[in-house]
């Protein structure tokens, strides 16, 4: 018998939570990279929302130069994405990415469905105060490359790949280290 959320590890405790991502950390390297307790555990469909972009109080992302990932409720829609089950040692490490505590992001509780039909109560992130604005290239490639690494759906890859971006074409230092994740992972696979 599988149980949802947390697992029941001896001692009774349960050390793992389940994270719905959506954005950017649909790129394992992506993720790692701050959360090195992130395993794959199922593709998800959030039924009723739909994916957006913007810019915190107005404000362009200094990780990204660009607007980044949302999910918003609007009847009918639905966005794909990732199931990962992590340690609770990487829930800290976690919101400090999302910017949790400087008020981009709050945690929220979703429930997915799996392509088997199970539903999965995950903590998923949705952004406050923003204002809409399109990605930056780099954004937009890493969250493509999340979805087609993880097989997501290809209408939706799609779309995905149908999203304006600005344009912008400077240095984005996060994403040099995710190709020198990517490139070592491939060495390192050789």
């Amino acid at each position: 018998m599988e149980s949802d959320g947390g697992a029941e590890e001896p001692g009774g405790e349960s050390s793992f939570f389940l994270y719905y991502a959506y954005g950017s950390n649909l790129l394992r390297e992506r993720l790692l990279l701050r959360n090195p307790s992130a395993a794959l555990c199922a593709l998800a469909r959030l039924q009723d929302f739909k994916l957006e972009f913007g810019h915190h109080q107005g404000r362009t992302s200094p990780v990204w130069h660009g607007g980044t990932a949302t999910i918003v409720q609007s009847p009918g829609d639905e966005v794909w994405g990732i199931v990962w089950k992590m340690n609770t040692c990487n829930l800290s490490t976690l919101d400090k990415q999302e910017g949790v505590e400087d008020g981009l992001y709050v945690p929220i509780e979703v429930n997915v469905y799996t392509q088997a039909g199970k539903v999965l109560t995950c903590r998923s992130y949705q952004m406050k105060d923003y204002v809409c604005g399109p990605p930056s290239p780099q954004y937009k490639k890493v969250i493509c490359m999340g979805a087609k690494q993880n097989g997501l759906p290809i209408d939706y890859l799609e779309k995905l790949e149908a999203i304006e971006t600005n344009n912008y074409a400077g240095p984005v230092p996060i994403m040099e280290e995710i190709e020198a994740a990517i490139k070592a992972e491939k060495i390192n696979s050789a």
